[in-house]
């Protein structure tokens, strides 16, 4: 039994300790409940919060990845919705080439039938003119390519070339002012239209590959970024029923603690009544 004395309330030191370390401890709790985080700062725990940051820090960058996949897929995307009207569009040039070929046709009619090759032709110019996104235009020459990013440091990334579906070039070979005028001409635009029909086919056959690679990366980027996020939260989320029941303890401990102050600080009154 500790002597009693004026001077040293031993008890009252003991249970003062006891009541404020209770109350450091109810007070991460709440901050706990609060935030909803274990790990809230570096001073909660230092290596974790250096791990989540940085955690972080890659969950924000494949944010951009994500961001900029989705831009690239969608400018190829309309390139590709552009390849197929203009291929359909070469169909029918074709069948009007085909039909203006035939040598019992007055030259009436074979010119009403090459108002509607013009008017097909010049529907080709104006799609491919009108096939950009975000400024972006793969299939008129203006741009060489377009690239997306592939990780979260943007060291790697994914290249989509262009298609120059623009008339007179290399893949739609018929001229930007092609007519038909006889039907000796009007046959061997049968022959150009099929070349450029093939050429066209092989350019959106190129540009779906690359549409679809940078689909499924980006479904690769959207799970990894939703494991990245588990992680984290792993890491530094607070478990709340864990928490809930700390409270519960701490606050009828603090009670406690606080009855057990009363009762050490009571006792050197002790004293008095032994010199009465």
């Amino acid at each position: 039994m500790a002597a009693l004395s004026v001077n040293t309330n031993y008890g009252a030191m003991v249970a003062l300790q006891q009541l404020n370390s209770t109350n450091m401890a109810l007070s991460d709790t709440q901050e706990r409940i609060n935030t909803g985080l274990k790990v809230a700062s570096a001073k909660d725990n230092g290596a974790i919060y250096a791990i989540a940051q940085g955690m972080r820090a890659d969950l924000q960058g494949y944010g951009v990845v994500q961001d900029s996949l989705n831009r690239v897929n969608s400018t190829v995307d309309v390139a590709i919705a552009a390849g197929s009207a203009i291929s359909d569009l070469l169909i029918d040039m074709k069948e009007k080439a085909l039909a203006a070929s035939d040598q019992s046709l007055t030259t009436t009619q074979r010119s009403a039938f090459n108002e509607d090759f013009k008017a097909l032709r010049d529907q080709i110019a104006t799609i491919v003119g009108n096939a950009e996104f975000n400024g972006v235009n793969l299939i008129n020459g203006s741009t060489a390519q377009i690239q997306a990013f592939a990780n979260a440091d943007g060291s790697t990334t994914m290249t989509v070339l262009d298609e120059d579906l623009s008339l007179g070039g290399t893949i739609v070979t018929v001229g930007a002012t092609a007519s038909m005028n006889t039907a000796s001409v009007a046959s061997g635009f049968v022959t150009t239209i099929e070349t450029s029909l093939n050429n066209l086919n092989q350019a959106l056959a190129r540009l779906g590959t690359s549409s679809k690679a940078l689909t499924i990366h980006t479904e690769f980027v959207t799970k990894l970024r939703d494991s990245l996020e588990a992680g984290v939260g792993n890491l530094v989320d607070a478990d709340m029923a864990r928490e809930s029941a700390n409270l519960q303890a701490l606050q009828t401990k603090q009670q406690l603690g606080v009855q057990a102050l009363s009762i050490a600080n009571q006792a050197p009154q002790i004293i008095t009544s032994l010199f009465q």
